[in-house]
């Protein structure tokens, strides 16, 4: 096939799904901010005051609920009294007890500091999407309580804080941040919470000598924002469950305490009020991000002026616990939970201030130390924030829409949002104040209905557009491997005049759609694709034509056709059992387990043939078997760490010393070819010892870190080096190439190796050595099953003695054979090696949010992109080694390079759109979390498989893959062996191409 219609469609391939992965964000996470709302408050007599004069929050980053108010023994034990559990946050603890209200506040995904912040103080949940600028200086372009507050003071990250400085009205808000260099995770993270508390006692003592700042802060309506990052560090670096995490609460309970007197003492005036929450949880390995229930359920206690006193229950459980909370000893303290955005709007009602535009919290009355006539007011004053929110959005949508259909609950005559607020109204003046809570609570949910109604106004439409995409392109895909792979192009495309009109006009049609409803321009290249993909395959209609007759032509028979249909069945039956495997690894287990007999399918003959390729093959199979059953969620084990490591050397050793007999088919040779290489085994040599430095080197870091000694510098520069040379040694060994497969192959292996060790902790080196085994196992094992057949067939004659002359000299065309229905099972395996790449050692929850042992070998200091970058080589590795060996088994196999990719291109999107479908935006946070990794994961394989293209060509290049000689004197099975099959065919005479072309119309029957 020619390079130009490769690249065409490789480009295409990536183009359409890095826009398409996007359709979800418009779909089903659409931003929620609009401007141009009027803004609410509780309003009261010039002679009554707001429930607190100034607000301080507290902000445990990373704190989970459970942790904050079980009971353990002390971290860190004195004495043996030290041993018996108890509360580790005695001063929280009091407030729930004694003074304030307290629940458990519900987070939602991602699960992380930009997002969890926005909903605490803006009462906003953002799109999903706005987690990419998570750690980024951008301003916050929407309202909160800090921009509602008269002035808001502010400690704690440089990561976080600025986007809030910001993004308010100048001067309103400060913020007073530590330098990065204290955020290193290989030291102690305590100091981050005690510089916070340490900078914000200094700020108070300056006040008493600073007139100014003395007089702001006796201001009514200031905000105090003190963000602890300790506690999210620690968590990282040890898990939630050790000594230090556990130690770092009693810090922080310890530095509230403190804080809370200092602002007693300073004041004097109780008319101060507390909200102490987190901005996420943390699952029992460190991470965060998904919808794991450890990740969103967050401590909220409230206390001073303007909270509620707990509500006691002496003798009974109180209402809101649940087997969660049966373990904190507060069975007798009524627990009130909340949605996290519901903050904001506590926040705002307690300090006496607006609102914030775009808030969808619902303020939780049972928080409020006010009589019913106040809770009545305000819930109203909620409402009326909700529905000016509906108003301004539908007034946006009635305007871009040809016919709008209003919300049916708030677009009838009787049930406008203005009368329902006067009744409500009306309710009050008239002092029936439960009944306008409850009137207020009923409209609140309609409120939100109507800007969900809103949200999702073009949700069929776009979701029927982005399947007739999908389903265009997966068409789209087969079509172009029918006609260059199968048909090598002799058929040409069909356009008509009436056709190429109908086609344009659908797209300049939904265009002028799009332009009178101002739709975004992501919708014009949603609809582009599905019209393009439908014309090329309307004006290909030829080639599906005649493909159908080379593949499928053939089959006549019943029992033909039956078998047809089952192995169509079993196909698809992997594909879905794939999209099981993304939730339930244990599906790959069975697909190796079942895989690992698949050589016993061509007879006694081949097993005894290939008997030790076939051992080898059934023992990696049962190796990565095993890999899925071991927990995603790993542990960082530095006797796994080496082991893996060592036997990488091993492997590279024995290379070394069976160099020739590898070389020759793992056959002895006659003569020696080592000599003629020195430099090429010095290469390799000097590969295997930076795999070995490698291991002393993480050994050193690792145990470095646990002491909590710090990173040594000498081991940082020393890792970067190995890093670096490792991944530079195939440049090297271009001073003497070797060409044969098996040795690129060997190079490439020890080339990531080193990579593995530093970026490893746990069993993720093991998965590598047993990955690559597979790898050449499979790939010479398909080889030898395609020589296998080859030769049985050129010894059995056709049946009519027939042959097609003229399709065979169309063939003959291209220097590549051409596909058949047996090269499906090909581009199958592949595509499962391809979900093993990264479900053997991952699932989504361990991507979302990575443990950060391996990395912190490299960069101790926090920065998440370069660290993710970490990630994403060491997710890469297994993808790029997939990629050569298909494409060495490309070569083996006499197929286009990009032919069989190009199958699971096609094949990986039936995945990818059942993903779409079944995407949520709603129900617990673990089922949408998961739903968008699915489909981004499913996307993203696609895209990696078509970027990898280009490695795999750069790896592969000059790769010979001559085999030994094949017994059978067959030319046909010689010329297969060499992957030259047109090469060889060309030389015959018209005889033998006769017999040829007879030959392979048999081989399309059996195999199907």
């Amino acid at each position: 096939m020619a390079a130009s219609p490769r690249f065409r469609f490789l480009i295409i391939a990536l183009l359409f799904h890095i826009v398409y992965i996007f359709s979800i964000f418009d779909i089903y996470f659409v931003s929620p901010i609009v401007s141009g709302m009027s803004l609410f408050r509780v309003e009261r007599p010039t002679s009554s005051v707001a429930p607190a004069d100034r607000l301080v929050l507290f902000v445990g980053d990373g704190l989970r609920a459970d942790k904050a108010f079980q009971s353990h023994p002390e971290p860190y034990p004195e004495s043996d009294d030290d041993l018996s559990p108890r509360p580790l946050a005695p001063f929280l603890r009091s407030k729930v007890l004694e003074q304030g209200t307290f629940g458990v506040s519900h987070t939602r995904v991602p699960t992380e500091s930009r997002p969890g912040h926005v909903a605490l103080i803006a009462g906003l949940y953002e799109d999903v999407s706005a987690v990419a600028t998570g750690w980024k200086m951008n301003p916050v372009n929407f309202d909160s309580v800090f921009n509602r507050s008269r002035h808001t003071w502010s400690w704690g990250s440089p990561d976080i804080l600025p986007m809030f400085e910001h993004g308010a009205v100048p001067g309103k808000v400060d913020a007073f941040t530590y330098g990065h260099e204290l955020e290193d995770f290989s030291l102690d993270a305590l100091v981050l919470d005690y510089w916070v508390f340490d900078h914000v006692k200094g700020f108070f003592a300056e006040a008493q000598s600073n007139k100014t700042l003395y007089n702001a802060l006796k201001e009514d309506k200031v905000v105090f924002f003190l963000h602890l990052l300790g506690l999210d560090t620690t968590g990282h670096s040890y898990r939630p469950y050790s000594k230090e995490y556990l130690h770092n609460i009693k810090v922080v309970d310890q530095g509230v305490r403190e804080i809370t007197q200092l602002f007693d003492k300073f004041y004097g005036d109780d008319r101060t009020a507390f909200v102490f929450t987190a901005d996420h949880g943390m699952s029992d390995w460190g991470s965060h991000g998904d919808g794991h229930p450890n990740n969103t359920r967050t401590p909220l206690i409230a206390w001073g002026s303007g909270v509620a006193k707990p509500q006691l229950y002496p003798d009974e459980v109180a209402p809101g616990h649940d087997e969660y909370s049966s373990d904190w000893n507060l069975d007798h303290v009524r627990r009130h939970d909340v949605s996290q955005a519901d903050v904001a709007a506590l926040m705002a009602y307690l300090v006496g201030v607006e609102f914030p535009a775009n808030s969808v919290g619902e303020l939780p009355l049972s928080f409020l130390a006010a009589d019913i006539r106040e809770k009545a007011q305000a819930s109203l004053v909620n409402v009326e924030g909700i529905l000016e929110q509906y108003r301004v959005k539908e007034e946006k949508k009635k305007a871009t829409e040809l016919r709008y259909r209003p919300y049916r609950p708030l677009g009838e005559s009787s049930l406008t949002p203005d009368r329902r607020v006067a009744e409500i109204r009306q309710l009050i003046e008239a002092g029936h104040y439960e009944e306008a809570i409850e009137e207020s609570a009923a409209l609140m949910k309609v409120g939100l209905g109507g800007l969900r109604y809103l949200q999702t106004y073009d949700w069929l439409f776009l979701r029927a557009l982005i399947t007739i995409g999908y389903l265009g392109w997966i068409t789209y895909a087969f079509t172009t491997v029918i006609d260059l792979h199968v048909l090598h192009g002799f058929v040409q495309p069909s356009r008509t005049l009436g056709g190429s009109i109908s086609f344009l006009s659908i797209l300049v049609a939904l265009y002028a759609s799009f332009a009178i409803s101002k739709s975004p321009i992501s919708y014009y290249a949603y609809a582009f694709f599905p019209v393009f993909f439908w014309e090329e395959i309307f004006a290909r209609r030829g080639s599906l034509v005649e493909g159908r007759k080379q593949l499928f032509g053939h089959i006549k028979s019943r029992g033909s056709l039956a078998s047809l249909f089952f192995n169509c069945a079993a196909y698809v039956g992997i594909i879905e059992s794939l999209a099981l495997g993304y939730i339930h690894r244990e599906i790959l287990t069975g697909l190796f387990l079942l895989g690992a007999f698949w050589p016993a399918v061509y007879g006694i003959s081949f097993l005894q043939k290939h008997a030790s390729l076939s051992a080898t093959w059934f023992l990696s199979c049962i190796g990565m078997s095993t890999f899925t059953l071991l927990p995603a969620m790993k542990t960082e084990d530095v006797n796994l760490i080496m082991i893996g490591g060592a036997l990488m050397v091993v492997i590279g050793v024995l290379y070394l010393i069976f160099e020739d007999f590898v070389l020759a088919d793992f056959t002895w040779p006659e003569k020696s070819s080592s000599t003629k290489n020195c430099l090429s085994r010095s290469l390799l040599g000097i590969q295997i010892g930076l795999t070995l430095l490698a291991m002393v080197v993480t050994r050193s870091s690792a145990l470095a870190l646990q002491a909590k000694q710090g990173l040594p510098r000498g081991n940082q520069i020393m890792g970067w080096f190995v890093l670096v040379a490792s991944l530079l040694m195939p440049l090297a060994h271009r001073l003497q190439p070797n060409s044969h497969y098996m040795h690129r192959i060997m190079v490439i292996f020890l080339t990531c190796a080193p990579t593995f060790v530093i970026l490893t902790i746990s069993y993720e080196g093991l998965f590598y050595l047993v990955f690559s085994v597979i790898l050449v196992g499979w790939v010479r094992l398909e080889h030898a099953v395609y020589e296998h057949l080859s030769v049985d067939r050129a010894t059995t004659k056709p049946a009519n003695g027939q042959t097609v002359k003229p399709e065979t000299e169309r063939k003959l065309a291209s220097p590549f054979r051409p596909l058949t229905l047996h090269d499906a099972r090909v581009a199958l395996f592949f595509f499962v090696l391809l979900q093993a790449a990264f479900f053997s050692t991952g699932n989504v929850a361990s991507v979302s949010s990575f443990s950060l042992e391996s990395v912190c070998r490299l960069i101790p200091l926090f920065d998440p992109f370069s660290q993710g970058a970490m990630l994403i080589l060491k997710l890469m590795i297994p993808f790029a080694l997939v990629s050569a060996n298909l494409g060495i088994l490309n070569k083996r196999l006499g197929v286009a390079p990009s032919a069989l990719l190009m199958v699971v291109m096609a094949i990986s999107d039936i995945l990818t759109l059942y993903f779409f479908w079944v995407v949520k935006d709603e129900g617990s946070w673990l089922e949408i979390g998961s739903t968008i990794s699915h489909f981004v994961i499913a996307s993203l394989l696609c895209i990696f498989v078509a970027a990898l293209e280009g490695v795999s060509a750069m790896f592969i290049a000059g790769v010979e893959v001559t085999a030994a000689p094949i017994s059978s004197s067959s030319s046909v099975a010689k010329a297969l062996g060499n992957g030259a099959v047109a090469e060889t065919l060309l030389d015959k005479a018209n005889g033998a191409l006769e017999k040829l072309a007879a030959v392979e119309e048999e081989s399309e029957t059996d195999v199907s």
